[in-house]
């Protein structure tokens, strides 16, 4: 035991199966992976039926044991597990996806990591559009079909140079139910999900090695509620399935035979594969005896109806023929009759059909000197492997006080979170308040509201970006965006009345007001413009007006306006006015707006937004959430997983200020 790495090293794997969940801890050295210790508890109780929990505490208190077992052999506390799922209502798909670099470059592990989790996300895309069912779905698995170097089939990328890298995909799914099963059960016996797996993804990793991959084979691991397959030829998994039916279902029928409790037909099973005579007590109370011959007869019809439908499934996933071979493992395939019977449904030599254990193990190291080394352990050890091989994960948030999960794809962001609870678009963002719509002259005019407060976004207390990154039990709290006050603006401010009449009387500049007339009646310049408003500035006065000015001039001249700032105080509220008119006061606008307007001094700022120029009119100065007001950028439309920003090349804040020139990127993630 003198060798271990540092417990931090170790990983832990569970195997929660129908009949019993298997512990394993473990960890890589070179090529080999060392097991230290392997703990197998049975349910008490009929806790999951078809690989499907149905009594989560109970399954919960089950892997509290194991949990508890494998921390006393290896002297140390677990923290983290590897699970997988059975292939119940299995869903696959098969998918592409090109990861294309701007200059030809060397590629990097993480390259090949950033195109599986693009391959994923796109899976789940095209995988969400077709499934019709109510059923919510999750990945629960991935296995690369075939890699591509610009363009051309390549067994691996790493280290190769290219300008595109490409991988066709084979991405597994399975219900919302399943998954929350595994992860409530596990949370539960005081663990967290470090990776989840489906079954047959994890045996494949032990029972076929790469180099026999190039062959049509056939993987069955036979449980006790399913039956999981997968397929290789050419070097790649080309296809998984599955059947509900397994080990549990020939139980059942020597139950049914023998008048007994389930748990004593389990014994009477395992007794008939080395035992010519076996006794025990029915459900009386009675002493009886059965041979092994009659057990066998009991179960052939089961069995053969299982091999039946497996091989069914085999020649289906294969393109409607068989395999060259089918490896089985897992306990449901020990039965006597049942590898015959499958290589005769699949009318290939018996010698073909065999199941895996011992002899796959080669790669293998056990300290535990009377480790179970039979096929029943290909599964739970290849729950470990897989851990190196993928990072397939489900990270738990909590948002706005709800609890929801998200697929890790190693970049998931508040935003994302956001979009999956369905958060309105433009509660994340300040919104402006109600614009003001009126014709000047015949033009119509829009005077836009003032920004509101930007969403308030926290995470774990913490104020946080909306791009920011999200991890396992985050709790994520976002206030949503305030509406900004309405637009408002008065006669005088605008540019039209400001171009003044000017006249020269006895050697003094006198400006003269342009006579105002809104929806046909004259108004004072203080008058505030409402909505649809019909306003009309002459350019020319009448005779009588003109007079009445130059003799106003003998005592009072002019060189400029009042004050814009400058208002009459009794000038009457816009709610008196809306009242007037019958339509409900904005009572709340009024706690919003107690400040007086400004006339507010108009600048233009062009940036380049997607490598294209854009001009920003209507205020003094700029933030980067003011773009999306002179873009055509549909917030309410999602259109991918997220929103990429990019200010000056580095990931950009709502709020930050714009200047000239300044360069933004704003587009949907992939």
């Amino acid at each position: 035991m003198s060798s271990k790495p540092d417990a931090t090293k170790f990983v832990f794997g569970l195997d929660i199966g129908t009949r019993s969940i298997v512990g394993t801890v473990g960890y890589k050295k070179g090529d080999k992976f060392v097991v230290i210790t392997q703990k197998t508890k049975e349910h008490e109780t009929r806790a999951m039926l078809d690989g499907q929990i149905h009594d989560i505490g109970r399954v919960a208190n089950t892997i509290k044991e194991v949990k508890a077992a494998c921390e006393e052999a290896i002297g140390s506390e677990l923290k983290q597990v590897c699970i997988a799922a059975a292939g119940r209502v299995l869903r696959t798909l098969d998918t592409h996806i090109d990861m294309v670099f701007e200059d030809e470059r060397e590629t990097t592990a993480e390259d090949i990591s950033n195109l599986m989790s693009l391959g994923i996300e796109k899976a789940y895309k095209e995988f969400s559009q077709k499934e019709e069912s109510d059923i919510k779905f999750y990945c629960v698995g991935y296995s690369v079909i075939k890699y591509f170097l610009n363009g051309n089939a390549i067994g691996n990328l790493l280290g190769h140079k290219a300008k595109k890298i490409s991988a066709d995909l084979i991405a597994t799914f399975l219900p919302d139910d399943v998954v929350d099963g595994l992860y409530r059960s596990v949370e539960l016996a005081g663990l967290e999900v470090a990776n989840l797996t489906l079954e047959p993804i994890a045996a494949i990793s032990v029972a076929i090695p790469e180099k026999f991959r190039m062959l049509n084979i056939a993987l069955v691991d036979v449980g006790a509620g399913t039956s999981d397959i997968s397929i290789t030829k050419d070097g790649s998994i080309i296809a998984y399935g599955m059947i509900p039916m397994a080990g549990d279902a020939i139980t059942d029928v020597i139950a049914q035979h023998c008048l007994v409790d389930f748990d004593t037909a389990e014994k009477i099973k395992k007794d008939s594969d080395n035992t010519e005579s076996i006794k025990y007590e029915d459900i009386m109370g009675l002493p009886q005896t059965i041979s092994r011959g009659e057990v066998l007869e009991t179960i052939k019809e089961t069995v053969d109806e299982e091999a039946e439908k497996v091989a069914k499934e085999i020649v289906r996933l294969n393109g409607d023929k068989a395999v060259s071979a089918v490896f089985v493992v897992g306990g449901g395939g020990i039965v006597t009759g049942y590898t015959e019977k499958l290589s005769e449904q699949l009318k290939i030599a018996k010698e073909r059909v065999a199941l895996r254990g011992r002899e796959v193990m080669g790669s293998i190291e056990f300290l535990e000197a009377d480790a179970d080394r039979s096929s029943l352990m290909v599964t739970p050890i290849g729950i470990c492997l897989n851990y190196y091989e993928h990072n397939n994960n489900l990270v738990y948030v909590t948002f706005n006080g709800k609890r929801m999960k998200m697929y890790d794809n190693g970049h998931v962001s508040v935003v994302d979170v956001a979009m999956q609870a369905e958060f309105p678009n433009d509660g994340l963002f300040p919104k402006r308040g109600r614009a003001l719509t009126y014709l000047v002259n015949g033009k119509s005019k829009i005077a836009k509201g003032e920004l509101g407060e930007a969403a308030v976004i926290t995470v774990n207390g913490k104020p946080a970006d909306i791009t920011g990154p999200v991890k396992m039990n985050d709790k994520i709290v976002i206030t949503e965006s305030t509406a900004g006050v309405r637009a408002r603006i008065r006669i005088e401010n605008l540019p039209e009345y400001k171009e003044g009449l000017k006249l020269t009387v006895d050697g003094k500049t006198i400006e003269l007001t342009k006579p105002v007339f809104v929806n046909g009646k004259p108004v004072n310049p203080d008058y505030e413009i409402k909505e649809d408003d019909r306003i009309e500035i002459k350019d020319a006065c009448t005779k009588e007006q003109l007079m009445d000015i130059i003799e106003s001039s003998e005592t009072e001249t002019y060189d400029s306006l009042p004050d814009e700032e400058e208002y009459d105080e009794t000038e009457t509220d816009v709610n008196d006015q809306d009242e007037a008119e019958g339509k409900e006061p904005d009572r709340e606008q009024e706690k919003t707006d107690p400040k007086p307007m400004s006339s507010g001094i108009n600048t233009a700022l062009t940036v380049f937004v997607n490598d294209k120029p854009v001009t920003l009119t209507g205020k003094s100065d700029y933030v980067f959430v003011d773009v999306f007001d002179h873009i055509d950028f549909d917030l309410s439309k999602p259109q991918g997983s997220g929103i990429e920003t990019v200010h000056n090349g580095k990931n950009a804040e709502y709020m930050s200020p714009l200047h000239d020139g300044d360069r933004l990127t704003i587009r949907w993630k992939e």
